[in-house]
């Protein structure tokens, strides 16, 4: 009989994805802000900006996260995972002051590229400790629920946008983003370091201590490595890009390079696109809100079938229903479906983004696990940059509402295509010693 979970262990799963969950959440408020006040940005006159131009300064974040997504991938398998999350929360944090009180745009868009480098080296880790931490059966499930955060934090910004952006102006919203410190000292007390990675650095006294701290048993070594297989004792980036693992790892860039299209270009210019249609500034805040509102709805609900049928169906289901939605929202009038097709869109972009990271998180072996959803989102970050940039030309460009539709209909639909083609089974099968821990 498969013995079940201490109560501690599942406390510390509960408190691991909690923890994550409440980073990502502030990590989401400091990316969608950005969209929240672009209104607000076009009409500040003393930086008299123009789309394109705020186009270029939302792309500023994305090449920050994509640096920093690419450091947390190689360095996470050196200094380990808690390091880099605590260096990545303090870093935006801190960025995120220098954005409220910018003096001009140059030093505005300075420092929402320094916030990006610290939000990019925080998601890939917050996916690979709460995956390391969950029980096998409930990983995508847990993934799904922690990644959520995203999305409230997205609903968030919409919110305090539409309450307080009229008469606290947009430097108010950015000053919010220094609360975030005050969590590091509870990550510094609650978040453990990965036990993978203290065993693979050899530091078997401090696994253990924090295994029994924690009411979970000690991950073996990597017994292949050990028997000699010249391989298999690569780590980091040379293991992920050779072999087996190549073609999916290129697969999964690509399908996160329309994820994060989708999922920064609406963010930043859905807003606007609504006000270009006639809505007013708090109706084109309500699409935003909308569209975090159905990616989270829409990933509790769908996130936990990953675990029953695998993450490709789910993760097809959730791309489709982009494409298709955005194909509507071209042809549609009435408000209520609008903003129903809004919200299924969310689920099709943030939650299908997720749904990509969990599958990364289910496909890969734990020992670079943590390095694939660095390279993944690191390589898909060159679509979230071109995300604003692709918003920004088509705003610029004064297309019809319905066209602005149809354009991000399309990545919607390639990301679909690529999916097909992705592995449909996790590369390996889950480890014995991960197995005690189910429920």
């Amino acid at each position: 009989m498969r013995p079940t979970p201490t109560r501690t262990a599942r406390r510390q799963e509960l408190l691991v994805m909690g923890l994550c969950f409440a980073v990502i959440v502030f990590d989401g408020y400091d990316l969608i802000v950005y969209g929240a006040t672009v209104p607000a940005l076009l009409q500040y006159e003393d930086w008299g900006l123009t789309p394109a131009m705020v186009g270029v300064i939302g792309s500023y974040a994305l090449v920050g996260m994509l640096i920093g997504a690419l450091l947390a991938g190689t360095v996470t398998d050196v200094v380990g995972r808690r390091k880099v999350m605590l260096t990545g929360v303090g870093w935006f944090s801190v960025a995120m002051i220098g954005c409220a009180l910018a003096p001009d745009a140059t030093w505005f868009g300075m420092f929402r590229l320094l916030a990006g480098i610290g939000l990019g080296g925080v998601m890939p880790t917050a996916v690979a400790l709460t995956a390391e931490y969950s029980a096998p059966e409930r990983r995508s499930r847990n993934n799904a629920l922690m990644f959520s955060g995203y999305a409230v934090g997205g609903i968030l910004a919409a919110v305090l946008a539409m309450a307080l952006l009229p008469s606290l102006g947009f430097r108010f919203m950015y000053g919010l983003g220094v609360i975030p410190l005050l969590m590091l000292p509870l990550l510094l007390r609650h978040m453990p370091e990965s036990l993978v990675f203290l065993v693979a650095k050899g530091r078997h006294d401090a696994a253990e201590r924090t295994a029994a701290r924690l009411g979970v048993p000690v991950p073996a070594p990597d017994t292949e490595a050990l028997a000699g297989s010249a391989r298999r004792k690569r780590r980091g980036p040379a293991e992920l890009l050779s072999g087996r693992h190549v073609v999916p790892a290129l697969l999964f860039a690509v399908t996160s390079f329309f994820g994060l299209l989708l999922v920064y270009g609406l963010n930043t210019w859905l807003p606007q696109i609504m006000r270009a249609a006639g809505y007013p500034l708090s109706s084109s805040l309500l699409f935003l809100l909308m569209m975090n509102l159905g990616a989270v709805i829409g990933s509790v609900l769908f996130g936990p079938l990953g675990d029953r049928y695998g993450m490709k169906p789910v993760t097809l289901l959730s791309f489709l229903a982009a494409a298709v939605s955005m194909s509507l929202l071209s042809i549609a009038t009435a408000a209520p479906l609008m903003y129903l097709l809004v919200a299924v869109a969310g689920f099709g972009t943030i939650g299908a983004q997720i749904m990509v990271l969990g599958y990364v998180a289910q496909h890969f072996p734990v020992e670079i696990r943590a390095t694939a959803l660095g390279w993944t989102l690191g390589i898909g970050r060159f679509g979230a940059i071109t995300g604003p940039l692709f918003g920004g030309a088509l705003l610029s460009a004064g297309v019809s509402t319905a066209w602005n539709f149809y354009a991000f209909a399309l990545p919607a639909a390639l990301a679909t295509a690529v999916v097909l083609l992705l592995p449909g089974k996790t590369a390996v099968p889950v480890p014995a010693e991960l197995k005690v821990r189910a429920a």
